[in-house]
């Protein structure tokens, strides 16, 4: 059983930076693929970042690119999503997942077995 628990949201101004922490256990770290969805009110389940087993390999979302960045550390068994330039539009609830059935970056939301419980981003005005 893995287990995934996001830190690191909060309250900013717009164009502000915020990064996101998701610490993995339960499961080497180097088999995971780790990603980011978002769930902002009204709207589906988004994929915004994944990070493959190794770290050599990321995919974002257009709306996020260039934006943000997803890294992962070995060392201590956690992903980040480092997010700068922040808009309204990026309000959303942040999910951490995982995956080790395949060593390939999804962007489908169902593909991903383990879920964190949400950290909450709010970018105001």
């Amino acid at each position: 059983q893995v287990q995934v628990a996001e830190s690191g949201g909060g309250l900013v101004q717009a164009g502000g930076s915020l990064k996101l922490s998701c610490a993995a256990s339960g499961r080497t770290f180097t088999n995971l693929v780790m990603a980011w969805f978002r769930l902002a009110p009204g709207k589906n389940r988004e994929f915004v970042a994944g990070i493959s087993r190794s770290g050599d390999s990321t995919t974002y979302a257009d709306s996020v690119k260039g934006r943000f960045t997803i890294s992962r550390n070995t060392a201590n068994n956690t992903a980040f999503l480092q997010m700068n330039s922040l808009t309204p539009e990026d309000t959303a609830v942040y999910y951490c997942a995982a995956r080790w059935s395949s060593p390939m970056v999804s962007l489908n939301h169902y593909e991903y077995r383990y879920w964190g419980q949400g950290t909450q981003v709010t970018v105001s005005l």
